[in-house]
């Protein structure tokens, strides 16, 4: 299958290249998809949350009245899940383990089937080179306004320090490397603008 390989100067075609059809035209597979984007946040939570028992609240030591002759329900402490400012019946752990084990061949079907349906429904975009000559976040605006978006990913072979310094303050804009690409910054972004360097990479890593 062909791609066109768009400029950077004017944001219009200028060529063709041939991609695999193996990474960039396998079907859709959305329950794997989906499963893999939730474990990949799953694995960034950082399980800081943490709640009381009743034991650990503070006072209550005292039952609060009588067990009998008050015509009240018995109760033995003002720190019960029950009673307001109690305990939880089942309180968040900071012991609690978030983490969801995906294996390579599902991460590496789950990126072939985003990059294909990036490519279908137009959202792939590839050219030669993407670089800046200074660390002018304008420029970079001016660019990317080319290609009729402002909410991207630009994905080159090999980091740019003067494009990843121009994009760093718009938070619509992520850039990486073929190595730091990842399925829920794939699937966020409006538009992924790639070079061919790295769709090549890509190609070797998931053909």
């Amino acid at each position: 299958m062909k791609l066109s390989v768009m400029n950077t100067a004017d944001g219009k075609s200028k060529s063709e290249i041939e991609i695999s059809e193996k990474t960039f035209g396998v079907e859709f597979n959305e329950p794997l998809v989906h499963q893999v984007v939730v474990a990949y946040r799953n694995n960034g939570r950082s399980g800081t949350r943490k709640q009381k028992t009743r034991t650990e609240v503070r006072g209550g030591g005292r039952k609060p009245w009588n067990q009998k002759g008050t015509g009240q329900a018995r109760a033995g402490s003002i720190r019960s899940p029950l009673w307001r400012g109690g305990g939880k019946t089942f309180p968040s752990s900071p012991d609690e383990n978030f983490t969801n084990k995906v294996n390579r061949k599902m991460h590496r079907a789950a990126l072939r089937a985003i990059l294909s349906e990036l490519v279908r429904q137009n959202r792939l975009v590839a050219v030669d080179a993407f670089t800046m000559d200074a660390p002018k976040t304008q420029a970079l605006i001016e660019t990317l306004a080319r290609f009729g978006t402002a909410d991207v990913l630009i994905v080159t072979d090999a980091l740019d320090i003067n494009l990843g310094l121009s994009a760093r303050n718009l938070h619509l804009v992520d850039v990486c490397d073929v190595s730091g690409v990842d399925p829920v910054t794939l699937v966020r972004h409006e538009k992924v603008i790639m070079t061919v360097p790295a769709l090549k990479r890509f190609e070797e890593m998931l053909g």
